[in-house]
């Protein structure tokens, strides 16, 4: 994304999608070699979408793998044309949330100082203000992680999960989280998650984790079948 020939503009990129697939538990002591790319660059009702890969190996094992799409909002290349409009959402209907966030305003400079990313969307009201947003926002992988976080998939299991941002998290805020399990009783199925602000009633994020199966699968199988 650094790289002078990425056709979009770094800072201001907004988080519009994840999908993450833990082959295995990683210990830290592990040396992993990560492989990056970008790739389906598309139109976008609001800008122009990229979607940026990682593997993560070590050895030859792929370990970990994640897509995720970004938006590059009001930037139109001409190359690329705005896909045709699919209607409205249907109304969202606030469900008894089974917990609250209360997040301050410096929700996002604490998470940049653990993860790096220095986005000014996320540092701010005037750094964000600068780049066209009204406050500073949450980042999208704090939501990501929280939510997955407390979702409970057993740490030791390989499993998987997604996550769709509806609507930014304009700090400070409070968010109404609704964690939801599937399955049998006694078996781990999957869990659903959804975020909302309770006063607009607009949703933030929606998403699922679940156990991945992987059998016997190899690296290059488990690269082939992986899909946003």
């Amino acid at each position: 994304m650094a790289r002078e020939d990425f056709p979009l503009p770094l800072l201001g990129l907004v988080h519009l999608r994840n999908e993450v697939k833990h082959l295995r538990p990683i210990h830290y002591t592990e040396p992993l070699s990560v492989t990056a790319w970008a790739e389906n660059l598309a139109g976008h009702r609001a800008g122009t979408q990229v979607e940026l890969v990682a593997e993560v190996r070590s050895g030859e094992e792929l370990v970990w793998t994640g897509r995720s799409v970004y938006l590059a909002k009001g930037v139109f290349l001409p190359r690329f044309d705005r896909p045709a409009s699919t209607g409205p959402r249907p109304e969202f209907v606030p469900p008894n949330p089974t917990a609250q966030w209360r997040l301050g305003p410096d929700a996002g400079r604490n998470y940049a100082r653990v993860s790096g990313d220095f986005n000014p969307i996320h540092l701010s009201a005037l750094s964000a203000k600068a780049l066209g947003l009204k406050r500073s926002i949450a980042h999208g992988m704090y939501m990501a992680s929280r939510v997955v976080g407390e979702t409970g998939p057993a740490i030791q299991e390989p499993f998987e999960w997604s996550i769709e941002f509806e609507s930014p998290v304009f700090l400070p805020a409070t968010v109404s989280v609704r964690i939801s399990e599937s399955g049998s009783p006694g078996e781990r199925g999957a869990t659903t998650f959804t975020g909302w602000n309770q006063r607009s009633r607009r949703r933030h994020f929606s998403g699922w984790a679940r156990p991945l199966v992987t059998g016997t699968r190899t690296a290059q199988d488990n690269r082939d079948g992986y899909g946003c």
